[in-house]
């Protein structure tokens, strides 16, 4: 397909995801039995896979239109961008100092294997489904910026999915400001909840384009 999706699912996209989540589902099944854990809350064993999945189909269902050389390489310019960006601000890439490679084995499926080690002067710590969902982020404001009728607005949006590591900062700047009567901590369970509907509402502007539809309506 070429440019942004269609309203209707295909029969063969709803045919993917089922698979893809059957085989998600075992693979938790299979962690769950192997791995002593006490689940409190079970979305969050699910948010990893409605990351993966709603990146994928996006993917694989969205493609650039035609464009020039020159275009395709500044657009993949900036979807590179976009994606050290989001990685830079989530913490899935800091500066820091060290050597080695740690990989994080014995986590659920999606927030695991976790692999945290250092390339050069950046500390690396990248779970799974944010490596995967960044990764169609960028692919998706690829598309969006290589197709003629490119909108920008679902890559705005995108910029805001790491609600679980800007809430922190936020803090900290209301705590300042406050004087210090604010109590910084780290990010609550729920803006997990936050960024993975944000993440979901940043793939669908960016795959469907409403506003570029509503400008084709306009003309």
């Amino acid at each position: 397909m070429s440019g942004a999706l269609t309203a209707r699912p295909r029969r063969e996209t709803v045919g993917v995801l089922a698979a893809l989540t059957l085989a998600e589902l075992a693979a938790l099944a299979a962690y769950l039995a192997s791995v002593p854990v006490a689940v409190t809350s079970s979305r969050y064993l699910l948010y990893p896979f409605v990351w993966l999945n709603v990146g994928a189909i996006a993917v694989w269902r969205v493609s650039p239109g035609p464009a020039g050389r020159r275009r395709r390489w500044l657009a993949a310019g900036t979807g590179a961008a976009y994606f050290v960006g989001l990685a830079a601000v989530s913490g899935v890439m800091a500066v820091g100092t060290g050597s080695g490679v740690t990989v994080h084995w014995a986590l659920p499926p999606g927030w695991g294997p976790m692999v945290m080690g250092y390339v050069g002067p950046l500390r690396v710590a990248a779970a799974p489904y944010r490596i995967g969902g960044y990764l169609a982020l960028a692919y998706l404001v690829y598309a969006t910026l290589a197709d003629a009728e490119a909108s920008l607005v679902g890559g705005l949006v995108g910029v805001f999915t790491c609600v679980s590591c800007t809430l922190p900062v936020v803090a900290a700047v209301v705590s300042s400001l406050a004087g210090g009567a604010v109590a910084v901590g780290t990010a609550s369970a729920l803006s997990y909840d936050a960024a993975t509907a944000v993440f979901v509402l940043a793939v669908g502007l960016l795959a469907w384009r409403p506003d570029a539809t509503v400008g084709r309506w306009l003309r």
